[in-house]
C-alpha cells in the first residue's frame, strides 16, 4: 500500500478537459498501467485520488499535481512510462514519486499570463500595467463559492508580478497565493479590463509554471 503523487503537464487540447473528466481519465487509465487503486470504506467507496490545486478549464500547466493511493507497496518507479501510452494528447506525467509533504504547504504559484493584441500592443501598455498594479487596491468581480458576485482585491494575494511587452504581446510572470485564498492569474486580466479598457485583449491566456511553498522552495 502506498500514496503516490503525479506531476504532470497539461496543455493544448487537454487544457478544456474539465476537473471532473480529468479524474475519470485518470481512473480509467491506472488500471491499464497496472495499477490498482485504493478504494474509501463504506456503503459508496471511492478511489482515492485528488488533484492537489485544481486548474481552471481553459489554462494550461506545467506543475500539475496529482494525489493518489494504490494497493501496492511501490514507490512510483516506472509509473510515468507506465501511464503516458493511455493518457489523451495534450496530457503528459512528468514524475511519479512517494507523497511525503502535505498538500496544505504548498502556498504560493508561478504562472504566465499573455494579453494577446491583434492590432498590436497599445502604446504604453506595460508601463500603465506596472503603475495599475503597484496601487493598494485593485478590485475585481469574482464569483463565490455560492455562486454569488463579489469584489477582492487582488493587490494581497500577489507576491510579484513583472511584466513586458513585444508586438501584438503583454506578458506578465506572476508569482500569486495558492489557496486559503488563492488567485486565479486570469483575474488580473479583468482587472485589466475594468480598470483600464483601453488596455483590454482581443484573448488572453495563462499558463502555470511552478509551485511553491511558503519559503519559496518548489513544492513536490
Amino acid at each position: 500500500m502506498a500514496k503516490l503523487r503525479l506531476l504532470f503537464v497539461k496543455e493544448d487540447q487537454a487544457s478544456y478537459i474539465s476537473h471532473l473528466d480529468l479524474m475519470r481519465t485518470f481512473q480509467r487509465v491506472f488500471p491499464r498501467g497496472g495499477m490498482n487503486l485504493r478504494h474509501s470504506q463504506g456503503f459508496h467507496p471511492h478511489p482515492l485520488i485528488s488533484i492537489v490545486l485544481p486548474l481552471p478549464v481553459g489554462q494550461s500547466s506545467d506543475c500539475e499535481l496529482l494525489d493518489f493511493e494504490v494497493e501496492q507497496d511501490i514507490d512510483g518507479t516506472g509509473i510515468a512510462d507506465a501511464l503516458n501510452p493511455g493518457l489523451p494528447a495534450g496530457l503528459f506525467v512528468r514524475d511519479c514519486y512517494r507523497a511525503e509533504r502535505a498538500a496544505r504547504e504548498l502556498a504560493f504559484l508561478r504562472a504566465r499570463l499573455e494579453l494577446d493584441y491583434d492590432r498590436g500592443v497599445p502604446a504604453g501598455a506595460a508601463d500603465k500595467l506596472r503603475e495599475l498594479f503597484s496601487h493598494d487596491e485593485v478590485l475585481v468581480e469574482k464569483r463565490t463559492k455560492h455562486k454569488e458576485l463579489a469584489q477582492i482585491n487582488v493587490i494581497p494575494l500577489i507576491r510579484s508580478v513583472a511584466w513586458t511587452e513585444s508586438e501584438n504581446l503583454v506578458t506578465a510572470e506572476v508569482v500569486a497565493a495558492a489557496q486559503n485564498p488563492g488567485l486565479n492569474p486570469a483575474l488580473l486580466e479583468n482587472a485589466v479590463a475594468a480598470q483600464l479598457p483601453e488596455l483590454s485583449p482581443d484573448f488572453a491566456r495563462v499558463r502555470r509554471l511552478e509551485l511553491y511553498d511558503a519559503e519559496m522552495n518548489v513544492f513536490r
